[in-house]
């Protein structure tokens, strides 16, 4: 099974620190056109980023420019309930994936970002207590009201991911996963394999391991440094964060890398590294400095 009908750009752009950036309406939509500008249209959110204020921010920005609202494809996600000091109702963190709930944070998100129709909505994480049938009945409410147009979810598994899919008359467009030289067990779970069987390509967020690769004094991380500096270094750049993108983007999934940051130069330099391509042997010493041994 697979989906033509949703287009995802080569990268996404990530708004989960939205709120940390600190910045005005005015400066947001200037991040905003600087993706666009770049070819980035898929703009990615979920109901609780910033205890439920980044999605506001972004629709407060839009808000300045609506007609961009062509040009870009919203993605946003449900499905959890943080017990955050905003919320004293909630006394443990949990998830929530029954009918009304999904229903109910579309309408949020839909007067936080100020549009009409969401493009994507995934299920933020599995939930032990998901129907399949009552996420397909939202499912299909949403789709049949115009609300939203497709459907996905992050951080499935490949049985949970079939067993949702079992249920719907659409295919779900993607699974969003975390993909990274710190965490690569999506490499080996079957998911990026149930991601090319369906040419249904994930979204992969912490590519840069947040942040630990470049930070972190364990020997995983430190190998990692060595080998991404000298691979860098070969193709001509000292931005080992171009590498990483690289590596990811190699996998035959088609993965499609979220950029979480703020700052226009990280973005392009990020952007840039779509023209870098590792041959068999960069990727797999990668690979290898990953897990501290060579393939079998």
């Amino acid at each position: 099974m697979s989906q033509q009908s949703f287009t995802f750009s080569p990268f996404i752009a990530g708004f989960w620190r939205l709120d940390s950036w600190q910045q005005t309406p005015q400066q947001t939509l200037a991040l905003i056109e600087h993706y666009l500008s770049l070819g980035v249209t898929c703009m990615d959110h979920a109901d609780i980023y910033g205890e439920y204020c980044c999605e506001a921010l972004f629709g407060r920005a839009l808000a300045l420019k609506p007609e961009l609202r062509q040009q870009m494809q919203i993605v946003t996600k449900c499905g959890i309930k943080p017990a955050f000091a905003s919320t004293p109702e909630r006394y443990v963190n949990h998830y929530d994936t029954g009918y009304q709930h999904i229903l109910t944070s579309v309408d949020n998100s839909l007067k936080a970002l100020r549009v009409d129709e969401i493009d994507l909505l995934l299920i933020h994480r599995p939930d032990p207590l998901m129907n399949a049938d009552e996420v397909a009945q939202a499912f299909e409410q949403l789709y049949q009201t115009g609300k939203v147009r497709h459907f996905g979810v992050s951080n499935f598994t490949p049985a949970q991911f079939d067993l949702l899919q079992s249920r719907l008359e659409r295919p779900l467009v993607t699974n969003q996963l975390e993909i990274s030289p710190l965490a690569m067990h999506t490499l080996s779970d079957g998911s990026l394999d149930q991601a090319q069987q369906h040419r249904c390509p994930p979204m992969a967020w912490s590519c840069l391991g947040g942040g630990e690769i470049f930070s972190s004094q364990s020997e995983q991380a430190k190998r990692l440094r060595q080998t991404l500096t000298k691979i860098a270094a070969d193709h001509g750049t000292d931005d080992i964060s171009q590498i990483i993108y690289a590596w990811v983007m190699a996998l035959p999934s088609q993965p499609r890398p979220i950029i979480g940051s703020g700052n226009p130069e990280r973005i392009s330099a990020a952007v840039a590294a779509g023209e870098i391509k590792l041959d068999r042997q960069d990727w797999f010493s990668i690979w290898q400095a990953s897990t501290g041994h060579s393939v079998p």
